[in-house]
C-alpha cells in the first residue's frame, strides 16, 4: 500500500538533478556573457558574421547573372535612412547590387575598384556600443558576392542577438542532451539497483510475522538495503525466540497447575459446606482460565502453512452437539442453523476453539434460562446469538471493546482476546453487536469470497 505524501526516491534525484543542472546552465550563462562581454572587438566580428549571413539570403542567381532584393525582416534596420546601419552589396568586379548608403559608404566601405579580400573588420569606436565597419565574400553557387556593413552605436541591440544565438547554439542545446543522457542514465541505474528494493518491500508488505520462516531475501540487494533487511530478519529471529519462550513458559505453567487444581477440587467435593461450594465456584474459574492459557499457547503456536479447507457448517454443529450436555445442563437452551456449504481456508481445531469461546461466554455472562443459536452464513461467517440480557451500546462505557454482558460481567477478558486472535490469524475479524429484541450477536468474520475445495 503506497504511503501518502511520500515521493519516490527516482522522482526526487531526478527533480535534485535538473535542479542542479538548472544551477549550472545560470552559472554558465553568466560566465558565456562576461566572456563575451569583455571582448567588444570578437562581439563586433560576430555580429559582422551574423548580419552579412542574414543579408545574403536575398541574394539569388538567374542563369549567370546576381540579383539581390533585401529581405522582408531587415527592411526595418536597411532599408529606411538614419538606423545606424548601413550595406552595400555588389560583385568582385565592382558592380553594386543593393546599397543602403548615406556618406558611410565613403568614409568606411572599401573602393569600389578594389579586389575585396574574403574577410575585413575596423573598429570605428572602441567598446560599447559597438562602432564597426567591415564585409566578407559570400558564394553564391559559382559566383561570388561581397556584402559591406557599417553599424554606428547598434541602437537596435544586433549584440543581443548574437549573444541569444551564442548561448542558444553553445550552451543551451549542448548542456539539455547532456541532461536528458545524465538524466535517463541516472534513473534507469536508480531503478535497477533499487529492483532489489522494491521487491524487499513488497515481501514486508505480505510477511507474515506468525511464520516460522518469515524472512526478507538479501540476495541482489546493495551493501547497505542488504543490512537493514539482516538487522530486520534478525528482529524478527528475536521476536520469534521471545514468542517461543512465552509460549513454553505459559504452557508449563498451565501443564503445572493442572494437577494440584484436580486434588484440590476433589477436596473440596467431599466437604458439604457453603464456603466449599463457594470456593468449588471460584476454582471453576481458575480452571477455566488455565484451560484459557492453554488454548493460548496452542494459538500462538499455530502455522497458516498448514491451513486446510475448513467447513463452517460442521464446525458449529460439532460445537452445539460437543456443548449440549453442559448447556442443557445449567437450564439453557442451544441450536445450529446452517446457510449452505461454506468453507474458510483455517484450522479446524482453532475455529473449533474460537465457536467453543462464544457459546460459554454466552452460558456464563447472558443469565439464566439463556437460548443460544449457532448459525454459519454464507459471509462467510459463524455467528453465537442468545436472547440474554444483552447490552446497550449508549450506555456509559458500554461501547468500549469488549461491549455488552461480556464486559460488564468483569470477567478476566482472556476468552474473547483468544476469539480475536483466532479471527485475524484466519484474516477475518470478531463483531460483537445487538441481537434484537434484548441479546447479542458475537460473529466471527472471513474473508469476502469463501474457500471451497475442488470437487
Amino acid at each position: 500500500m503506497k504511503r501518502a505524501g511520500r515521493a519516490p526516491l527516482g522522482r526526487l534525484v531526478a527533480l535534485r538533478i535538473v535542479l542542479f543542472a538548472a544551477l549550472a546552465m545560470l552559472a554558465q550563462l553568466v560566465a558565456v556573457l562576461v566572456d563575451y562581454g569583455s571582448d567588444p572587438d570578437n562581439m563586433a566580428r560576430l555580429v559582422l558574421e551574423q548580419e552579412t549571413v542574414e543579408l545574403a539570403e536575398g541574394l539569388s542567381l538567374h542563369g549567370a547573372r546576381l540579383a539581390y532584393e533585401l529581405p522582408e525582416d531587415l527592411r526595418g534596420r536597411y532599408g529606411a535612412a538614419g538606423t545606424g546601419y548601413v550595406a552595400r552589396v555588389r560583385t568582385a568586379q565592382g558592380v553594386v547590387l543593393f546599397s543602403h548608403c548615406d556618406d558611410a559608404c565613403t568614409a568606411h566601405f572599401l573602393p569600389l575598384d578594389l579586389n575585396p579580400p574574403s574577410f575585413w573588420l575596423r573598429t570605428l569606436t572602441s567598446g560599447y556600443p559597438l562602432s564597426f565597419a567591415g564585409g566578407r565574400t559570400v558564394a553564391i553557387g559559382p559566383r561570388d558576392a561581397f556584402i559591406e556593413v557599417a553599424v554606428t552605436g547598434d541602437p537596435q541591440g544586433a549584440v543581443w542577438g548574437v549573444l541569444a544565438h551564442e548561448v542558444l547554439d553553445h550552451m543551451v542545446l549542448p548542456m539539455s542532451l547532456t541532461l536528458i543522457f545524465v538524466l535517463g542514465a541516472t534513473l534507469l541505474s536508480i531503478r535497477a539497483a533499487l529492483r532489489p528494493v522494491t521487491a524487499a518491500a513488497g515481501a514486508a508488505e505480505r510477511l507474515d510475522p506468525l511464520s516460522p520462516d518469515a524472512r526478507l531475501d538479501e540476495a541482489g540487494m546493495p551493501r547497505e538495503i542488504a543490512q537493514l533487511a539482516g538487522a530486520v530478519n534478525r528482529s524478527y529471529a528475536r521476536t520469534r525466540e521471545l514468542m517461543n519462550a512465552q509460549k513454553l513458559f505459559t504452557s508449563a505453567i498451565a501443564h503445572e497447575i493442572r494437577t494440584p487444581l484436580a486434588v484440590i477440587r476433589l477436596e473440596l467435593e467431599r466437604i458439604d459446606h457453603p464456603a466449599a461450594h463457594r470456593a468449588l465456584g471460584e476454582l471453576d474459574e481458575l480452571t477455566h482460565f488455565i484451560e484459557q492459557m492453554v488454548m493460548l499457547a496452542r494459538l500462538e503456536a499455530a502455522d497458516r502453512s498448514g491451513f486446510t479447507p475448513v467447513p463452517l457448517n460442521e464446525i458449529g454443529r460439532d460445537m452445539v452437539g460437543t456443548l449440549a450436555p453442559m448447556v442443557y445442563a445449567r437450564g439453557a437452551r442451544i441450536g445450529f442453523e446452517e446457510a449452505g456449504e461454506v468453507y474458510v481456508p483455517g484450522n479446524a481445531a482453532l475455529l473449533k476453539d474460537a465457536v467453543r469461546n462464544l457459546i460459554e461466554n454466552a452460558l456464563r455472562h447472558a443469565g439464566p434460562g439463556v437460548s443460544i443459536t449457532v448459525r454459519s452464513d454464507d459471509g462467510p461467517g459463524i455467528a453465537v446469538l442468545d436472547d440474554g440480557r444483552g447490552f446497550d451500546p449508549d450506555a456509559p462505557g458500554e461501547a468500549t471493546d469488549p461491549p455488552g454482558h461480556y464486559r460488564r460481567a468483569g470477567g478476566l477478558g482472556i476468552g474473547l482476546e483468544i476469539v480475536r486472535r483466532i479471527a485475524a490469524l484466519h484474516g477475518g475479524r470478531l463483531e460483537i453487536t445487538r441481537h434484537a429484541p434484548t441479546g447479542t450477536k458475537a460473529r466471527l468474520v472471513f474473508a469476502p469470497a469463501p474457500f471451497t475445495p475442488a470437487r
